[in-house]
């Protein structure tokens, strides 16, 4: 496997689906692509890349970190997932990991169905679980993940090792059993490559590895004792956390009492819990009062008129209600495909995962989770 990954180690080119600047990304659009490939990479987890006509490459240029959206007809009903791509974009590859979850629907089916030769319809990449990489930096970075969530680290790691020579990474990977290991053997391969540069700590909740510190799950006291025996907190450029909502705030509440800044801690959430959910509706519920609110929305230069209340569906759903093709895929508020910004007037968001501090004080809200205030409220999806 070694040999693999020196074959495709790769510096920033156009030939590559690199890009410098997110803030040149398109507005997200679904392409239809085909399957190139599909590897069994654990028995309930599976990767799929895609083919990029040469025509739509620019389109899918992406970063370390970020996700793409599937969407497919499965018995008759349009479903739409996020799932972060696991290739760097070093690598001439679109590539996602897919692990079945308990009733999932698309999960079973990419799963149980998908061969290469099948074609899906494909968003372009989005999302801002990354930072800007240079190979004259330097950097120190220290990654907690947990079962599926090691799929956009994996990108960042390969981007980290390939791009920036002098910088090293610590990870600390959760699951139950080395069986249940996701790219086990790439993982391997890339700290021997890297022997000196990436440091892994595999976290066991089923299997005994004979240290009290490997099993179980990844915690807030495992943190502290991790920061003592593993990496200085003061020292590290960024630290990216990715798994269950538990264990994400848990790590990143900690490494804030260890007085780690916020800005050097980046989370992605798969999904909220229901706790979280019935929080953000408490939130609409005591607003003062309900406001009927004429909205227009700008997609792609062409306006979309309708009325919605303050107290009632998203301007997401009144825009799909209305006939407009706005994006969106997860609807709960952990992606941004359904990012636009307000021109005028005011909106509620119910939750925020996705958005950084400064697109919010920009003016940018999730649709998916935005009720009007105002009287009038304009929202474009174009700036």
């Amino acid at each position: 496997m070694l040999s693999f990954f020196l074959q495709k180690k790769k510096t920033a080119t156009q030939e590559n689906f690199w890009i410098e600047d997110l803030k040149k990304q398109p507005r997200p659009k679904f392409h239809t692509l085909e399957i190139a490939d599909i590897k069994r990479e654990t028995d309930d987890c599976v990767s799929i890349a895609f083919k990029v006509p040469a025509n739509l490459r620019d389109e899918y240029r992406y970063a370390a970190g970020q996700y793409v959206t599937l969407k497919a007809e499965i018995k008759g009903v349009e479903v739409r997932r996020s799932y972060s791509l696991c290739s760097s974009p070093l690598e001439d590859e679109i590539r996602v990991a897919v692990k079945r979850v308990e009733g999932g629907t698309f999960s079973s089916y990419a799963n149980e169905q998908l061969q290469p030769g099948m074609k899906l319809d494909v968003m372009t990449p989005q999302g801002n679980f990354t930072v800007p990489f240079s190979p004259s930096k330097s950097r120190i970075y220290v990654m907690f993940a947990a079962g599926s969530g090691i799929t956009p680290v994996m990108s960042l790691i390969k981007t980290i090792l390939w791009h920036e020579s002098r910088s090293r990474i610590v990870l600390f990977y959760g699951n139950r059993s080395v069986s249940s290991i996701i790219f086990r053997e790439q993982i391997d391969d890339l700290k021997n490559e890297h022997l000196n540069r990436l440091e892994v700590h595999h976290i066991l909740s089923r299997e005994d590895q004979g240290t009290d510190w490997l099993k179980g799950r990844i915690t807030a006291d495992k943190v502290r004792l991790y920061a003592e025996k593993f990496f200085i907190p003061a020292s590290v450029n960024h630290f990216f956390i990715c798994g269950p909502e538990k264990m994400i705030f848990e790590v990143k509440d900690t490494l804030e009492q260890l007085g780690v800044e916020e800005s050097k801690i980046h989370y992605e959430l798969f999904t909220v819990s229901t706790a979280g959910q019935n929080a953000a509706n408490d939130t609409i519920k005591s607003t003062k009062a309900d406001v009927l609110s004429h909205v227009t929305v700008i997609l792609d230069g062409e306006e979309t008129h309708f009325d919605v209340s303050s107290k009632g569906v998203s301007i997401l759903d009144a825009a799909l209600d209305a006939g407009a093709d706005v994006p969106f895929a997860c609807k709960g508020a952990v992606c941004c495909t359904c990012r636009a910004k307000v021109l005028e007037g005011k909106v509620v968001m119910e939750m925020n995962y996705a958005l950084e501090e400064d697109e919010v004080e920009q003016g940018y809200v999730l649709t998916c989770q935005s009720h009007p205030v105002t009287e009038r409220v304009v929202i474009s999806y174009d700036d």
